[in-house]
């Protein structure tokens, strides 16, 4: 059986990429108890980042270079609303992606890194947000290319993901137990549902946190430096 002419090899390769990647991220977190006990929680953090990260860097280049391969599906750049409302949610994942409950000094392990409990700020929106951020973007992406490589990124991607939901959570019940579970209780999976449902509240100054005006910076460098991005990517021939 022949597959069809659109269905390039790109689409291939990268749920390959992603899937060495789920492997790389959640075995990395799977073994972080043990790896602590033995080498340390710098160390760990420092291995942890130098095998992640250049497997994120990889994924993101061949995104780039392959967005508009397979069957274009809908093109609707040229509509004048498009571009601002792509930007407008692609910065909305990012508070998502990166939330201030984070601390920055523990993840470049300056500070000793250390598994949180958190129920406070972006938490309160949703239990895992780095899930939501990256539905989000992969919403924005998928619409604004309309391509089957991108269909088929955002999908692997949302899998990844909702298979970290689950993985979040179990490693967290393992670690606090009842404490955890009192969490899971009080926050919800689904943005927002917690709080419709009476079980959490906001409060709003929990997000005035100078991470989200990082944050806010980095949407900015972001979108200035795309183009630039997307040039430098190109000239990687992969």
């Amino acid at each position: 059986m022949m597959l069809p002419t659109w269905l390039t090899p790109s689409h291939f390769i990268m749920l390959g990429l992603q899937f060495g990647f789920a492997i790389a991220h959640s075995g990395g977190a799977a073994l972080r108890p043990w790896a602590e006990k033995y080498i340390g929680p710098r160390v760990y953090r420092i291995i942890f980042a130098l095998v992640s990260l250049p497997l994120a860097v990889i994924l993101i280049i061949y995104f780039f270079n392959h967005r508009y391969d397979g069957l274009q599906l809908w093109q609707v750049q040229s509509l004048p609303w498009i571009k601002p409302f792509v930007w407008v949610l692609s910065a909305i994942s990012f508070l998502f992606l990166y939330p201030a409950t984070f601390n920055l000094l523990e993840i470049a392990a300056i500070q000793k890194p250390q598994v949180h409990l958190y129920e406070t700020g972006i938490i309160r929106i949703t239990r895992h947000p780095q899930m939501v951020g990256q539905i989000i973007w992969c919403i924005a992406h998928t619409l604004w290319l309309g391509t089957t490589f991108t269909l088929v990124t955002s999908l692997g991607l949302i899998l990844h993901h909702a298979f970290g939901v689950w993985h979040g959570d179990r490693r967290l019940a393992w670690r606090y137990g009842e404490a955890f579970m009192a969490v899971k209780q009080r926050t919800s999976i689904i943005p927002f549902a917690a709080i419709l449902d009476g079980r959490q509240s906001l409060r709003w100054q929990e997000f005035l946190r100078p991470a989200y005006i990082g944050v806010a910076i980095f949407v900015l460098l972001l979108w200035w430096s795309h183009p630039l991005l997307l040039v430098a990517t190109s000239k990687v021939q992969w």
